[in-house]
């Protein structure tokens, strides 16, 4: 059924034309109006594509990733005063929605939870203030500092950048001799397609490094209620860069850790204000109980949402979306199954060959298979989300039998490099 919107009744900052064509059936004609930086509007042809999808009704340009006046874009662009939610694309579209919808009296994050969430520090010392648990952590300004942090803390540490998404600029340093040349990649990451070129500026947080298994927690929170949580199982590249490399939903964890996970989770949301939408947030299950990685004031990345909406038999972001509405959209307290996403990760170098695919699609649970390279491109090392170069993603009874059937399929593929 699709949600009652009229004409520019919904305000997406930060373009998302995925997540948008998902949700297809959902949005009425000329619904959606998209928020996008001028530079980005051009560079991804954003005008021609959106043209394509009947419930874009129009692209509006800002300046937004570094900092906006929501007045000054409402005296320039009053339609956008119709807008009866808003919704953040991206991770550097959460602080610009937020602001938005407060300026419209729209339910959103908030804007105190919005800057939060966006900046790894403040969430560091907001977890520190609430009791959570957290690695040693401190703001270094050189690699000099960065080292002798990493000193103090077994000769090891992880650097990142507290203004990134997606791994940018993630790093697990195991020797202090190595910051010096590791550091740029954190102090100055790789730039991101979802950015502006104009830059966003960001600072350099060094953490100790934790050890156990990692999982992510959703919450569904309506003025301040959580509505929905699920626990996520997470697998990640070992070695320096720890770049996710597949999703299992939901965990497989035994329920009294599941509930742990969840009570941190809602414990963080409280802490922070955070009011209506969607919380992701990482941790790592150590020796003295879980331990916050990162959060994210928006629905999470990797199909996430698509495993939550196979596992639980319910459209997630269609719930998210009516939340924004101020509905109250009933979601299934247990999941029916389970499901996972495995991503495809090829040596570095040109592609000569792709094979497979056909076989990966017949493996019993597969829902779809995606292959991003094709032969001729160039595959690069992975160090953030957005060198993978494709993904399988299936179901099963069970977190175990979605695990090994979407394992299975990804063995298929063969991306041979040369």
């Amino acid at each position: 059924m699709q949600l009652d919107l009229g004409r520019d009744e919904m305000v997406m900052v930060g373009s998302a034309l995925d997540l948008l064509r998902g949700l297809g059936d959902l949005l009425p004609a000329d619904s959606v109006v998209l928020l996008e930086e001028p530079d980005l509007i051009r560079s991804r042809d954003l005008e021609r594509h959106c043209a394509a999808l009947p419930f874009v009704s129009r692209v509006v340009a800002a300046e937004y990733q570094t900092g906006l006046d929501p007045a000054a874009l409402l005296a320039r662009e009053p339609g956008l005063a119709a807008a009866r939610l808003v919704v953040p694309g991206q991770e550097y579209a959460v602080v610009a929605a937020a602001r938005l919808a407060d300026a419209l009296g729209l339910p959103g994050a908030g804007v105190k939870a919005a800057e939060i969430f966006t900046d790894k520090h403040r969430m560091r010392m907001l977890a520190s203030a609430a009791g959570l648990t957290n690695p040693a952590f401190a703001l270094v300004g050189t690699a000099a500092e960065a080292t002798a942090f990493a000193q103090r803390h077994g000769g090891r540490c992880v650097l990142k950048p507290t203004r990134r998404a997606g791994s940018l600029g993630v790093q697990i340093v195991t020797d202090p001799a190595l910051i010096a040349a590791a550091w740029a990649a954190s102090a100055d990451p790789e730039a991101s397609p979802d950015t502006t070129a104009r830059g966003l500026p960001t600072a350099v947080l060094a953490e100790q490094v934790l050890i156990g298994t990692e999982h992510s927690v959703e919450l569904l929170v309506a003025d301040g209620e959580v509505r929905f949580g699920n626990v996520t199982d997470k697998r990640v590249l070992a070695g320096a860069r720890p770049v996710e490399t597949g999703h299992t939903v939901p965990s497989a964890l035994p329920e009294d850790a599941r509930r742990e996970l969840l009570d941190v989770a809602t414990r963080l949301a409280g802490a922070a204000g955070f009011r209506t939408g969607v919380l992701h947030s990482e941790w790592i299950r150590t020796a003295d109980g879980p331990a916050l990685v990162e959060c994210a004031a928006r629905l999470p990345g990797d199909l996430i949402s698509s495993l939550v909406s196979v596992s639980y038999e319910c459209g997630f972001v269609g719930a998210y979306l009516r939340t924004l509405r101020g509905e109250r959209p009933a979601l299934p307290a247990r999941p029916t199954g389970a499901a996972a996403v495995e991503f495809l990760l090829p040596a570095p170098g040109t592609v000569t060959a792709v094979d497979g695919v056909r076989a990966a699609r017949r493996v019993s649970g597969v829902l779809d298979v995606t292959v991003g390279v094709t032969v001729g491109d160039q595959v690069q090392e992975v160090t953030s989300s957005t060198r993978r170069s494709g993904q399988v993603l299936a179901w099963g009874a069970d977190p175990a039998e979605a695990t090994d059937a979407v394992t299975r399929a990804a063995g298929e593929i063969r991306i041979t490099t040369g």
